[in-house]
């Protein structure tokens, strides 16, 4: 059975700096119309850290939507033209100062499927090393680290409800089960 909407036209409803919402005219599976509002996004990239001492590296950090402090792994969006890799490489050094020598690509999650195009690409990160971050001027966030008990912990207890960070987290848990690690 032949599940796929296709789009008929397409406008824009709003658009700025990250972010455009979209509304779409599709034709349906069974001849019918409908119209698809989502949000289009560039992408991003999650890291899990993990120093030598298998402790993660997290992040505290301000939300502005949910006017709240979460817990969550470092991360952000895709400039245009920019592999997923380099991105992860980019956004652990600006938000935490660490490089790492050794990448895996975990996977990736589309975290808002209902609502947008966004598709999060996950890296596990390790031989770590610490210099300076390079934050832009308007990123304010706290550093620490825990233990991967202690941050699959959190995740039972509520204190990380991030999706892109439990997924991240669950799937480096599976990889070092599966590859002697942890």
């Amino acid at each position: 059975m032949d599940l796929t909407e296709h789009p008929l036209h397409s406008e824009i409803m709003a658009a700025g700096d990250l972010l455009t919402v979209k509304r779409d005219l599709v034709s349906l599976p069974n001849g019918n119309t409908s119209y698809r509002e989502y949000v289009a996004h560039p992408g991003a990239v999650v890291v899990v850290p993990m120093l030598s001492n298998g402790h993660v590296v997290l992040e505290r950090q301000f939300r502005y939507p949910l006017r709240q402090v979460f817990v969550e792994l470092p991360a952000g969006k895709i400039d245009p033209n920019e592999e997923t890799l380099q991105t992860g490489k980019r956004e652990l050094l600006e938000e935490t100062g660490y490089t790492a020598r050794q990448w895996v690509k975990l996977g990736r999650q589309h975290p808002c499927i209902g609502y947008s195009d966004e598709v999060i690409h996950i890296y596990l990160a390790t031989d770590l090393q610490l210099g300076s971050h390079r934050r832009d001027e308007d990123e304010s966030l706290e550093v620490f680290d825990v233990s991967f008990a202690d941050c699959l912990s959190m995740i039972v207890q509520g204190e990380i409800t991030d999706s892109k960070t439990i997924t991240a987290i669950f799937l480096a848990e599976k990889y070092l089960q599966a590859n002697g690690g942890n």
